[in-house]
């Protein structure tokens, strides 16, 4: 092993590269060869430490174990947690996060979360990210074996189809941010699938945290009953995005912080692979989960994310924020659902689209045709009215004078004992209890000068006297003067 050690800087973060690992060529018939690294990383650490492996001819499969000590810390400081992936001479072959302790590739298979293929000689580059480090440093240990030997043929990857029978133009249901065992979930795709099916939903979005790996394992769950559509949750250092709805095998990098400046690069790139950029949770409290990078290149924003929280509470309020300013980026739910008892399709975007087609699909939750539901039970009708024939559903805009008298109607199915909120730039202006079953209409007069949008929500009673209770349901906005907002 070389003693090289280097300091390697991009813009405001920082990478560590150790010292090289290399292998000499393997004598006939030799089968496997393995070098151990040890290491200490300080607290401050760089956000990725690259341990650089020289690959020689004749391999056949690279396998990588690593452990790292979790001393004892006290109450309220961050411990030892390192991720793993790696790197090959040519880019990115796999990333497992925190969730696994090895991982190998070779051509016909490779662990999940990780890209099968050659193992071509060149340098490969481990990448070890300590997300923290606690006040005694992080002792870490990577084994590294080289297998050599004839490579078995490649195994090409068979994508989901981009469309599924439909209803023509309809509402369909989705959930667009899930987890398999590709990443840190710990169901299998087939599992997930049968989830969704089982939750009344039309489509589904794979997002692996930092991996594009498990496309390939979705043609078999996918059908004419359930769309599939191809994505990855980029997880930053500041905040986490979906790359939703891209094309087939397409990979999004997250090594970089907001005060870097490089997210509109990234944002372009999902966008030149036909998907879309959706910040996911924006006010969670998790480390590193906040979302930093602003909402100028967000096409769609998670405002609901799993079982309605208090943060998902501040992501619709700075959401309903924006839309008082006439900015308005079109929200969705998901469920983010990992493992039991994680419900797949709790909370669900509903949106109206002319197929279930990828392209349609994304088509309908770019323009904010869309609301969330807490699950298939539940149903939202919502359109505003001049009298005069001229209608606006969701997400659409009402061309009005600023004195025309406009009904509002919300129709409401599967949310018993809720309540029903009419929400505008001023706040909520109209609330009327639903019927005990949970099925009824609301009406509601007003006029675009008096309100610039009208969005609805669906609550449950406030569990804090004073404040909103959980959500049920709530809609992109109906615009009641298309000259007040636009699409940010």
């Amino acid at each position: 092993m070389t003693s090289r050690r280097a300091l390697l800087v991009t813009g405001a973060a920082s990478a560590l590269t150790l010292g090289t690992v290399s292998f000499a060529e393997a004598a006939a018939g030799e089968g496997d060869r393995t070098e151990v690294v040890r290491g200490t990383l300080p607290p401050g650490s760089p956000d990725f430490v690259y341990l650089p492996v020289e690959v020689p001819h004749g391999v056949r499969e690279l396998h990588v174990a690593y452990a790292y000590e979790r001393p004892a810390v006290p109450a309220g400081t961050a411990g030892n947690a390192l991720d793993i992936g790696v790197f090959d001479e040519r880019g990115f072959r796999g990333w497992s996060g925190g969730a696994r302790t090895e991982f190998f590739l070779r051509s016909d298979a490779a662990t999940p979360g990780y890209v099968a293929g050659p193992v071509r000689a060149g340098t490969w580059r481990i990448a070890l990210g300590p997300y923290t480090v606690a006040p005694q440093g992080l002792a870490y240990t990577v084994t590294i074996t080289l297998r050599f030997g004839p490579s078995e043929p490649v195994v090409r990857p068979v994508y989901p189809p981009e469309r599924a029978r439909g209803r023509g133009r309809d509402w369909y249901r989705g959930d667009c941010h899930l987890h398999t065992v590709y990443s840190d979930g710990r169901r299998t795709p087939a599992e997930v699938a049968a989830l969704a099916r089982e939750a009344g939903l039309d489509f589904l979005t794979t997002t692996e945290h930092n991996t594009h790996a498990g496309h390939g394992a979705w043609a078999g769950p996918a059908g004419d009953d359930l769309l599939i559509l191809l994505g990855e949750e980029v997880t930053t250092r500041n905040g986490h995005v979906l790359a939703l709805g891209t094309d087939p095998g397409t990979f999004v990098d997250w090594r970089y912080r907001a005060r870097e400046n490089r997210f509109g690069r990234y944002a372009r790139e999902i966008r030149r692979a036909g998907g879309l950029v959706v910040p996911a949770h924006p006010h969670a409290t998790c480390i590193g989960c906040a979302w930093k990078f602003g909402m100028g290149e967000a096409d769609v924003v998670e405002v609901w994310n799993g079982p309605w929280t208090a943060d998902d509470e501040v992501s619709l309020q700075a959401w309903d924020s924006a839309l008082g300013r006439g900015r308005w980026t079109p929200a969705m739910g998901n469920s983010d659902a990992h493992r039991d008892p994680d419900r797949v399709g709790t909370p669900q975007t509903v949106v109206l689209a002319d197929d279930l087609s990828r392209t349609a699909i994304l088509a309908g939750l770019r323009a904010g045709r869309s609301y969330v539901a807490e699950s298939s039970a539940v149903s939202l009708s919502f359109t505003a009215g001049d009298g005069r024939g001229r209608t606006a559903d969701i997400g659409e805009r009402l061309a009005a004078a600023p004195d025309t008298p406009v009904t509002v109607q919300l129709t409401v199915t599967g949310a018993p004992d809720c309540t029903a909120r009419l929400v505008t730039d001023q706040g909520t202006l109209h609330t009327a209890p639903l019927p005990p079953a949970g099925e009824g209409t609301v009406e509601w007069r007003t006029t675009p000068a008096y309100a610039t949008y009208v969005r609805a929500e669906v609550r449950r009673a406030p569990v804090v006297p004073g404040l909103p209770g959980p959500l049920v349901a709530f809609t992109n906005p109906v615009f009641l003067d298309g000259s007040a907002a636009s699409t940010a």
